[in-house]
């Protein structure tokens, strides 16, 4: 998620813990990052929950969707192993620093013979492709700048580092470094924007609806961005694979050319 005021994430949260053994098989560990907003604006500050049990079953998820998250960007992932044991430190999202930021970092797919140089600070605790991919980036991201750029000049870095990776196989991924949220789909990702006039949604994996006019005033706007859709009653975009969408402030960011930056791997 990646909203412009301070949101919650607990009705999505709701649905999508559930895909983490109960109504999907994505059942080898989950975990949540969520930056602690400092007032109105965007926090530096990240809590960080993951667990090997799946979200369906684990306690700390049961708590997480009673506890009041208000973030600016959040990124959770629910994990099926493909590589990499099923142990804690393999459970996404993973959290490092760069330029006095925390990024967070969660990614679907395999990457088949991905073995890249690390030299720099960045290395992997686990044995995933996943977390490997996340310390070239910011090894490679540190190397291109002296200092934390602009979130249009990220877009245009990660816009060439990520062609490197995408020959390997499978990259949907979601990074955020409190400022922004990046999303890059190969195969499936979709995402929505809502904003006011906000109605009521009717989540797909529980049988909620919830309206959202109650819990949201004009000023609010947010964009939710899942592999598949988690409300029934909503117009859900489709992100082309290839595609790395920007999101700001709750909506895409606009290239200069007044297109959503984009990404062809």
């Amino acid at each position: 998620m990646n909203s412009r005021l301070p949101a919650s994430l607990t009705l999505s949260f709701t649905g999508f813990s559930q895909r983490g053994g109960c109504t999907d098989h994505h059942a080898d560990g989950w975990g949540i990052a969520f930056f602690e907003s400092n007032g109105e604006q965007p926090g530096k500050g990240v809590r960080y929950f993951v667990d090997k049990q799946s979200a369906a079953t684990s306690p700390i998820a049961q708590m997480l969707r009673t506890f009041p998250i208000k973030s600016h960007n959040v990124v959770a992932h629910v994990r099926k192993a493909t590589v990499g044991h099923v142990m804690l430190e393999n459970s996404h999202p993973f959290v490092r620093e760069l330029w006095g930021r925390y990024w967070v970092f969660a990614h679907n797919g395999d990457l088949k013979d991905y073995a890249p140089s690390l030299h720099g600070s960045f290395k992997p605790v686990g044995d995933t492709d996943s977390e490997l991919a996340f310390c070239w980036l910011l090894q490679e991201l540190a190397k291109s700048h002296a200092a934390v750029p602009s979130v249009e000049e990220l877009s245009l870095t990660l816009r060439e580092l990520v062609l490197q990776i995408t020959r390997h196989g499978t990259f949907n991924f979601l990074l955020s470094n409190g400022q922004a949220l990046w999303a890059h789909a190969s195969t499936n990702l979709h995402y929505l924007v809502r904003q006011h006039p906000f109605s009521e949604v009717h989540l797909r994996d529980e049988d909620v609806k919830v309206d959202l006019a109650e819990l949201n005033g004009p000023q609010d706007r947010l964009a939710i961005v899942v592999t598949e859709p988690l409300t029934t009653n909503e117009t859900w975009t489709r992100i082309a694979p290839g595609e790395m969408v920007t999101f700001l402030d709750g909506s895409p960011l606009a290239a200069a050319c007044g297109r959503p930056l984009a990404l062809a791997g």
